[in-house]
């Protein structure tokens, strides 16, 4: 049995196959192991090519299963996330999340609060704070402290002052959306699977006002934020993926592999027999019984499964159809001078209002970023900090230098600090980087080309680790279907992504 590609997928499928008594070979056209899974060493720092933001527990989750990746350790962000916008960061969580978080120590129940860079902390349910605690409209601000009382009792207290601090309705109108969003999110983590396979498909963009947001909160606060997870900025993802990745954020947040995303692959190779991996041979043609090479002759098999890239796997396969990406550059600072308290913690910061850029110039190009050593220390020698940013759509491409003077302004109001001695270490940029998945979307697209043939990875599936998972035991399973062979029990089965 050959393997092409020793990605994710390649190496889960290979563990399956094995385990089930098959003699497997992996062949993989790169250097080294991991597919898009890389990190690079540079000057002490762990450096990442792609985002590699994983929502726990779902990504997270798959993960776990694998015995081979019982060393590997996810560092967690703190829950929920943060929105910063228009000068002003809240944190976004539901309320089981902040609970939770608040039973733990100090630094514990910091992450669980809200905050504002370099200022004053609030709490999740919070919206705009201000000095001038005269507020207009009292009829309106009783009615929105009953509506956030009812809606989130344990932020009551928060929200009332927040309502104190309001200056406009406007205001008012944000921080009891706010508490109604917490709740949602705290409602939306505890939808069965099966119930968001229930709702229409829709793209995801249109979805957002049909899935009990709040309206405002929906589009300022819940859009950026999916966006972010699903490196889509026009949100033309299916709705059943959205609901997916949005269900794992709430029910398990955000986090990363310690020591970079090349821990993840490197781990599953070196949990195979000696010699099952062959790095550096690049495959020409595949057929039922054999793999040609570039330079290292041919293969003799019984089966061979295609577990590279879309595009890649299409060059293999004529008539597999390649999908549309979405691109994305990821940007790593290095950072000398210590950041502000209230910026330095392990919070994933989305960008909600990038609007137009200083000077009439383009928009912020950032749409998320975090302090990458403050989450996984591994990524940055003591003493030192690394910050990673991630920039989607067309401004991905353009040249690093550009991109980097103009995500500079954005992230000194982030961060509330200058970056002007900021280093930039490295801007990996990958037009290919995450397949589109719009709607109506098929996660359980076919993975037996015909019998002897098959083709597994998340263009399979959704663009996550867990879909590049799933299509793999999806795959290994019909081999072994196929060679009459009894079938390793699926672990991903009741929740294949949306």
């Amino acid at each position: 049995m050959v393997v092409v590609g020793a990605g994710l997928a390649g190496l889960a499928a290979a563990h399956r196959l094995i385990s089930a008594g098959l003699r497997v070979v992996v062949l993989e056209a790169a250097p080294d192991v991991g597919g898009r899974l890389r990190t690079d060493e540079v000057d002490g720092y762990r450096l990442d090519r792609a985002p590699g933001v994983l929502t726990l527990d779902h990504d997270g989750t798959a993960f776990a299963r694998l015995p081979a990746l019982e060393r590997l350790t996810l560092r967690p962000f703190a829950p929920g996330a943060l929105l910063h916008c228009a000068g002003r960061t809240h944190r976004v969580a539901p309320r089981t999340a902040a609970r939770g978080v608040a039973a733990g120590g100090p630094e514990a129940q910091a992450a669980g609060r809200g905050e504002r860079r370099g200022r004053p902390e609030r709490t999740a349910a919070e919206g705009p704070a201000g000095t001038d605690r005269r507020t207009r409209g009292a009829r309106s601000a009783r009615g929105a402290l009953e509506t956030a009382r009812a809606l989130a009792p344990a932020g009551a207290l928060s929200t009332a002052r927040a309502l104190r601090g309001a200056r406009t309705r406007a205001d008012m109108s944000d921080v009891v959306g706010l508490a109604r969003l917490r709740v949602a999110l705290g409602r939306f983590a505890s939808v069965p699977a099966q119930g968001l396979l229930s709702r229409p498909e829709l793209p995801a963009d249109q979805a957002l006002s049909a899935r009990g947001l709040p309206a405002r909160p929906a589009q300022t606060l819940v859009r950026p934020l999916l966006t972010a997870l699903l490196s889509d900025p026009a949100l033309t993802t299916s709705s059943r993926v959205a609901d997916w990745t949005l269900r794992g954020f709430a029910r398990g947040g955000l986090g990363v592999p310690a020591g970079g995303q090349a821990t993840v692959p490197e781990l599953l190779a070196a949990a195979l027999p000696a010699g099952t991996v062959r790095t550096g041979v690049r495959v020409t043609s595949v057929s039922t019984h054999a793999v040609e090479t570039e330079r290292h002759g041919t293969f003799g098999c019984e089966a061979v499964l295609v577990a590279t890239g879309a595009r890649s796997a299409a060059a293999l396969l004529p008539g597999l159809r390649v999908p549309q990406f979405h691109p994305v550059t990821v940007l790593h600072h290095a950072v000398d001078e210590p950041l502000p308290p209230g910026a330095a913690g392990p919070s994933f910061t989305v960008c909600a209002e990038r609007g137009a850029g200083r000077g009439g110039a383009e928009p912020d190009p950032v749409s998320h970023t975090w302090v990458a050593s403050a989450v996984d220390p591994s990524r940055a020698e003591p003493g030192r900090t690394l910050v990673t940013s991630v920039v989607l759509g067309e401004r991905s491409a353009e040249p690093p230098a550009a991109l980097d003077k103009a995500a500079r302004g954005q992230l000194a109001g982030v961060y509330g600090t200058s970056t002007d001695r900021w280093v930039l270490l490295a801007a990996y940029h990958d037009a290919e980087a995450v397949p589109a998945m719009p709607a109506p979307h098929d996660p359980r697209r076919p993975v037996r080309v015909l019998s002897g043939l098959y083709v597994c990875g998340e263009h399979r599936d959704t663009s996550s680790p867990r879909g590049a998972l799933s299509s793999a035991e999806r795959a290994t399973e019909q081999i072994l279907r196929d060679f009459g062979l009894p079938t390793v029990p699926r672990q991903l089965a009741e929740e294949v992504a949306a």
